[in-house]
């Protein structure tokens, strides 16, 4: 049995501004002296806004990152790790404009990652380092890491991504070198690796067990203090395998930690009549593949090569491929992105370089004219809200670790807490969290959601309509790797938020708890929804994303002793 109930108090509450936190340098005496200065009182900047393009600050007229949940220190901080620049053989922008246009739309950090193969390996990584030298230097307020799209053979695509360092860009050539699925299957006469035939064939996927121990020895030698892996739109043409997600997690835990619950390319289903490309959104227009897992084939009731209200099929599905990787009882978090290459009413085109010879697309030209494009500029619609001991390359990369993420759309919300207790921890643990409780024991869950308090960058104040508390039961290691569903999540209460302002706080209880389980959130704006309250699939051609927004929030693991 358990025991609920809702309430709303309409207040906000001040956001805390610490963009002096910004740091070139992320050694660890460095970290120190920042954090000793933050003891002393030292902190006070208020973020800035620019021009895209511009390296001046301005003072934000009205400040869009919500408040951090977490206490202790631990602050929000919103950012993207999934942005593509002119050093991309299908992007066009310089690397100054994509942060540039970041910090405008209340960024606190961007991973500029362009795609692996032989030209950004032999060309593009000598030119994309000094870019993003110098945009730390223009825009201080902004963390920019240097990243890249790994072409996972056997598989998709994933960010890689590490923190400034001396061996940083080392560790990227030769992991790029050795692993990415472009170089390997491009036959040596052609710069190559030619090892395997295909880049998605399973051929492939022993080099992916074997990149990612490759980056965990990285940093368990010294040369780097973290590493992270997020898929990328892991079931947009069904090539990434539950038996290899799972085996990505298990072979370096610390470093594949998660997917992208929400792809980017948002604005990819706007209808033509309205301006848009009329095709899928996120570009999830596609049908099974020689490669594709076949345990992802459509039915008439669902389309795992469809996204549901902008999320990914195996994050929207409650019971579904996330919430069976999660009965094993191990982390894998989600995230939202923008998968920036060209941006939805922009004026720019590619420059006229020829990639595939120098690396580089060159400069993009602005035509004047607004372009027909899918995508939409860092920040604009997609955010990954991180809980971050301070604004410094390690501790945003330690919050994504950890699992304190948020994925948000549209601006949804300004900011959430979450805090489960139970009678052995009276203070709680929050999202990405563990903790326990004695069997027969109770696990109090209390919700608190800052409502959006100003519009969204679609020109509107989104309203939150409800809130979905789901839960199952924590199972072990699935038998089948390919384990595709966790029969016992579900939804087990849905708050409805009404007309509230301000904040709105929820509980509930679970009671006489006699197994170990995990839980999770996720809301809506309630615009489209099925019978039962769960996302309905975008339909191609029309999908209009500011008129279908959600959140979802990183799980809490419960442990029965």
């Amino acid at each position: 049995m358990s025991h609920h109930h809702g309430h709303s108090h309409e207040h906000t509450h001040q956001d805390a501004r610490d963009s002096w936190l910004n740091q070139e340098d992320d050694r660890p005496l460095s970290v120190a002296r920042r954090r000793f200065l933050a003891g002393l009182g030292a902190a006070g900047a208020v973020a800035g806004t620019a021009a895209v393009g511009a390296g001046t600050a301005h003072a934000h007229e009205d400040d869009r990152r919500p408040r951090n949940p977490w206490g202790g220190g631990d602050r929000w901080l919103a950012g993207d790790h999934h942005i593509h620049t002119r050093y991309s053989s299908d992007g066009q922008y310089e690397v100054a404009q994509q942060v540039a246009a970041a910090r405008e739309h209340g960024l606190d950090w961007v991973v500029i990652t362009d795609h692996g193969g032989v030209a950004h390996q032999k060309l593009s990584l000598d030119q994309v380092g000094p870019d993003v030298e110098r945009a730390r230097k223009s825009y201080r307020d902004v963390l920019v890491y240097q990243g890249l799209e790994w072409n996972i053979p056997g598989a998709e695509h994933a960010t890689l991504f590490l923190p400034p360092g001396r061996s940083t860009m080392d560790i990227l050539r030769a992991f790029e070198a050795a692993y990415d699925g472009g170089v390997l299957s491009t036959p040596a006469e052609q710069g190559g690796a030619g090892l395997i035939p295909r880049s998605t064939g399973p051929e492939g996927e022993p080099y992916a067990l074997a990149a990612l121990r490759y980056l965990e020895a990285q940093v368990l030698s010294g040369r780097t203090e973290i590493a992270l892996m997020f898929a990328n739109h892991p079931s947009r043409r069904g090539l990434d395998s539950p038996h290899e997600l799972r085996g990505w997690r298990d072979a370096a835990p610390g470093v594949a930690v998660g997917m992208e619950g929400a792809p980017g390319h948002q604005a990819a289903g706007i209808p033509e009549d309205r301006g848009g490309r009329g095709g899928g959104r996120g570009y999830y227009d596609s049908s099974p593949g020689p490669d594709s897992f076949p345990g992802y084939a459509p039915t008439a009731s669902e389309n795992p090569y469809r996204t549901y209200g902008g999320f990914d099929w195996m994050t929207a599905k409650v019971g579904g491929l996330w919430d069976s990787m999660l009965a094993e009882g191990k982390p894998w978090w989600v995230t939202a992105t923008s998968d920036s290459h060209q941006n939805h009413r922009d004026t720019h085109v590619p420059g006229s370089g020829d990639h595939g010879s120098t690396g580089s697309r060159g400069k993009p030209v602005d035509t004047g004219v607004e372009q027909v494009y899918g995508d939409y500029w860092p920040g604009f619609y997609s955010s990954t809200l991180v809980g971050a001991a301070s604004k410094s390359y390690l501790d945003v990369m330690r919050g994504m670790q950890a699992g304190k993420v948020i994925a948000v759309h549209g601006r949804l919300i300004d900011g959430l807490d979450l805090r489960v207790r139970t009678n052995r921890d009276g203070r709680g643990v929050t999202i990405g969290g563990r903790t326990f409780v004695p069997r027969g024991g109770e696990v109090e869950v209390v919700i608190e959601v800052t409502l959006a308090r100003g519009a969204n960058f679609g020109g509107v104040v989104p309203k939150l309509a409800k809130v979905d508390l789901i839960a199952g039961p924590v199972t072990g290691p699935a038998a089948d790797r390919d384990a595709l569903s966790a029969p016992g999540t579900s939804v087990v209460k849905t708050f409805e938020v009404g007309g509230a302002r301000g904040e709105v706080r929820f509980t509930h209880t679970f009671r006489d708890v006699d197994r170990s389980f995990y839980l999770r959130l996720r809301g809506s704006d309630g615009n489209r929804l099925t019978a039962d309250g769960h996302p309905v699939v975008d339909v191609i051609g029309d999908a209009d994303p500011w008129a279908d927004l959600w959140f979802y929030a990183n799980p809490v693991f419960i442990d029965v002793i």
